[in-house]
């Protein structure tokens, strides 16, 4: 923690957790933001299924890979510039993908908007820890989980009514626009919160070295599954929406909504309840109780399944109820993370960012793929994808007992 925190953010606590947060959104607002515009782009490119589809999977591994380097970064030159650098980066990647003319420049555009997107999300975590103490971090992670979970409900009815009303093109000239803000607001307001005799000394043998530390140690592993991959429960049915509501609910496009609105008020109110239980409930008995949550609402929906024909009536429960779990969870086992290695908690948001970022691409371009158009092949996988975060925490905890 920096020790001149005080000095830094003299503003509510609420307000830095709102600055972050809106950095963490900027990963959804990138994704989900133009998938409503698929057809259209499509149509005006030219461009097939698979090459709608590489731009997705371009962007997610974009993101992936970068995400080993700005934490690493952060830990050198601070947590200011890879930020406001990230963001002068997804600013000009944006108006890349607005001018594009052929899906190929769109392809690389999106790359670029993935490469830069994760500075905000991996050194926002960083930032948390160098400016609170660990029960108010978790009060803040929490808050910002909530104010991130309004980002995947937004950002599909901002990009329908743009596309619809403006065409496609706008949809990106609007995340031009939102690059442009958030530079403004953060050379405003941002403090650098790396305290400078805490930084990490920029040479490729140091990094190696940081890098061997962490990836070499259990229980960063370990935590990293625990945190990264449980999402990946509930992004497969955001991923699926099209064939599950649409094909297998038999909803209208315009009822789509009752999915987001139900899956992110779980998120909203677990991440409440996790500020809440802060201070109060020892950080792995509230862990537990998240994946507890998670697997038994994901049996029953396995069960539920096996018996019924799936209903939008009971259908979209289980996942707002499994959102509720991982809300519940997923900032605790976030600050563990970040409190194994003190000194290299930008790097360690980086690996635990990979981890997640990497199922994430797996999932899109994989898994959803072979699973979307079948309700209990959608319950079986989320739940596989739940039990390797659950078998990762069980593992952990029977070894390291004090962790938590």
């Amino acid at each position: 923690m920096n020790p001149n925190a005080d000095q830094l953010w003299k503003a509510p606590r609420w307000a830095m957790a709102v600055l972050l947060a809106v950095l963490g959104m900027l990963g959804p607002f990138s994704i989900d933001t133009y998938i409503p515009a698929f057809s259209a782009i499509a149509r005006s490119l030219q461009a097939t299924p698979v090459e709608m589809q590489q731009t997705l999977s371009a962007y997610l591994f974009g993101f992936a890979f970068m995400n080993l380097f700005h934490g690493a970064l952060s830990d050198s030159f601070g947590r200011r510039p890879v930020i406001i650098g990230g963001l002068v980066l997804f600013t000009l990647a944006s108006l890349g993908c607005a001018l594009s003319q052929t899906v190929g420049q769109l392809i690389f555009f999106r790359a670029l908007q993935g490469l830069s997107t994760g500075a905000g999300v991996v050194v926002s975590r960083a930032v948390v820890r160098d400016m609170f103490p660990p029960a108010d971090a978790q009060r803040v992670m929490s808050q910002i989980t909530i104010f991130f979970g309004v980002a995947p409900a937004l950002a599909p009815v901002i990009g329908g009514v743009l596309s619809e009303a403006l065409g496609w093109h706008a949809v990106f000239w609007f995340l031009v626009g939102v690059g442009i803000v958030l530079t403004g607001i953060n050379l405003r307001f941002l403090p650098e919160t790396l305290h400078v005799e805490q930084r990490q000394p920029f040479q490729v043998g140091n990094l190696m070295r940081g890098y061997g530390e962490l990836l070499s140690d259990p229980r960063f592993l370990l935590l990293a599954l625990a945190s990264g991959v449980p999402f990946n429960g509930m992004f497969l049915y955001v991923l699926s929406a099209p064939a599950f509501l649409g094909d297998i609910l038999h909803l209208r496009p315009t009822q789509f909504f009752w999915f987001f609105i139900m899956t992110i008020s779980g998120i909203m109110i677990g991440s409440w309840q996790s500020g809440r239980m802060a201070g109060k409930v020892r950080p792995k008995n509230q862990i537990m109780r998240g994946f507890r949550i998670m697997l038994a609402v994901s049996l029953l929906n396995i069960v539920a399944n096996l018996l019924f024909t799936p209903s939008p009536w009971w259908s979209l429960w289980p996942i707002a109820v499994f959102a509720y779990g991982w809300a519940l969870m997923v900032p605790v086992v976030t600050l563990l993370v970040l409190d194994l290695h003190p000194a290299r908690r930008g790097m360690a948001s980086s690996l635990q960012a990979v981890v997640g970022s990497t199922a994430n691409g797996i999932v899109a371009g994989v898994v959803a793929p072979l699973v979307m158009h079948s309700a209990i092949g959608l319950a079986l996988t989320s739940t596989a994808f739940m039990a390797v975060g659950l078998i990762a925490w069980i593992w952990l905890h029977q070894r390291w007992r004090d962790i938590g």
